[in-house]
């Protein structure tokens, strides 16, 4: 059974995450989506806010999981028996940090892999970073994030004015 993890800090998922997960699901039995904390960011929506958003953007996909954590990738991956980290890439700049992230798990979990998912071209200029922006902005933010995202972007919006 190949067991995989996905991570981000998902603040919010976009659909350009939706679609990696799908896509990495097909390929093993079971896929865990994991909020890692980041920091150096300071995010817009609370670490459990995140993992419900992601859980019901990602109800559609049988094999996938939600879950959260604190630490370092290469524990998690350690402690829940992954055997692939799937990262999505949008560029060639993605590709440079993700390839050194995916040097040190394979130094510190050598028999992990990493397999690296290119974004679909029609998701290549979203970001989370973007759409919060939008968001705040009033920017139409419709076919860049689940529905459920984005209701919650409207009512952070709302509280914060």
């Amino acid at each position: 059974m190949k067991k995989a993890l996905c991570t981000g800090s998902f603040d919010p998922v976009t659909n350009g995450h939706v679609d990696i997960f799908e896509r990495a699901a097909k390929l093993v039995d079971e896929l865990v989506v994991c909020v890692f904390i980041n920091k150096h960011k300071t995010p817009l929506f609370t670490l459990e806010e995140r993992v419900d958003l992601l859980r019901e953007s990602t109800l559609h996909i049988d094999n996938l999981t939600v879950d959260s954590y604190e630490g370092l990738v290469s524990d998690y991956v350690k402690q829940n028996d992954i055997d692939i980290v799937f990262r999505g890439l949008r560029s060639s700049g993605d590709f440079e940090y993700e390839y050194t992230q995916a040097q040190m798990l394979n130094h510190l979990v050598p028999n992990v892999n990493t397999v690296f998912l290119l974004t679909s071209p029609e998701f290549l200029f979203i970001s989370s970073s973007g759409v919060r922006e939008l968001a705040h902005f009033h920017g139409n933010i419709h076919k860049l994030v689940p529905e459920c995202v984005e209701i919650a972007l409207r009512a952070k919006q709302q509280n914060s004015e």
